[in-house]
């Protein structure tokens, strides 16, 4: 795998100033477009070969315009990088990063990459209810000028807690054996922590290697899980957390059989039969209770999902199946 040697990419210290200025203020006036909702200014900004398909930024920047209203921009870190007329078109570029004075190397990762020269931004908007961190990757087009090449966004929060706490949190599960609680808070963490997917760092590769070590046998994925409850049996074909409802839930999906499918088109079958599948989870792993507000079942047919219902944990074994 072709790599580019260190001195490839500069840091924020690396730079001069009017380098930094350049680059922090072109990185500020995307983002505020993006506030103002001026989609076609962003575009504008943005390369040709970007702009010639421009629908998923233009997508992201308008779901992100009402979360940003009023919200302070700071620039979190920044990166140069020069491909170089060798590593154009070539697979697997990796560039590193060193900070002056610092012996922590942070790693960027990119399939292919056109040749020119690059930088990578990292901004957080604070001071709103849902606060956000946004990359940009941005090519210079002229000594000091820069295009939008890539945009990328992610939520600094989950259901109210940043990254370092779904880490602290998962490492207290760990110690006391709960592995489902730990997998699933190191998940979390991990999704908050790295702001774009082509970044790497030793701290977010300790927090992978504390990830696989607590990794479940029983986790569905190429191989469904089996759950019995009230004499039938559940295929669980995916499970993942999710906070739409402000806390934090368990969301666990299913392919129901063809008497369970039957059965969901009576409210009162259904929500019996969902019911039944929440307290067979928490039968099998008890542990689920304290570490999530409640959970979602989702019945999936044919890619869609079917029937729905979340229940918050203190209702789930009390819940009455003739009730809404």
């Amino acid at each position: 795998m072709p790599s580019a040697h260190a001195t490839s990419c500069a840091t924020a210290s690396q730079l001069t100033a009017t380098q930094r200025d350049a680059l922090s203020n072109t990185a500020r006036t995307m983002v505020g477009e993006v506030q103002s909702g001026d989609v076609q200014g962003l575009r504008t900004s943005t390369i040709p070969a970007v702009a010639a398909d421009f629908n998923g930024i233009a997508n992201s920047a308008e779901t992100l315009k009402p979360l940003l209203q009023n919200a302070t921009i700071t620039v979190d870190n920044l990166f140069t990088f020069d491909t170089g007329t060798d590593q154009a078109g070539a697979q697997g570029i990796q560039f590193y990063c060193s900070p002056a004075h610092s012996n922590m190397t942070v790693v960027l990762n990119f399939p292919t990459i056109p040749s020119g020269k690059y930088a990578a931004v990292i901004l957080h908007a604070t001071g709103v209810p849902q606060p956000q961190q946004i990359s940009l990757v941005l090519s210079q087009s002229q000594p000091n000028q820069w295009k939008l090449a890539g945009f990328f966004n992610k939520p600094m929060l989950t259901a109210g807690h940043d990254g370092l706490w779904y880490w602290s949190q998962a490492r207290q599960y760990s110690q006391k054996k709960m592995n489902w609680d730990a997998w699933f808070y190191y998940l979390n963490a991990a999704f908050l922590l790295d702001p774009v997917d082509f970044i790497s760092s030793p701290n977010l590769e300790k927090l992978r290697r504390e990830t696989d070590q607590v990794h479940p046998d029983n986790l569905p994925g190429v191989k469904s899980m089996m759950l019995d409850a009230s004499g039938s049996s559940f295929e669980v074909t995916g499970l993942e957390t999710t906070d739409s409802l402000g806390g934090l839930d368990l969301v666990v999906y299913y392919n129901p059989s063809a008497i369970q499918a039957g059965g969901l088109r009576d409210p009162v079958t259904a929500r019996k039969q969902v019911v039944d599948l929440m307290k067979a989870m928490l039968a099998v792993h008890p542990e689920l209770g304290s570490a999530f507000h409640g959970i979602w079942i989702h019945a999936n047919q044919n890619g869609a999902s079917v029937f729905a219902l979340e229940l918050p944990m203190d209702q789930i074994a009390g819940a009455n199946p003739g009730t809404t």
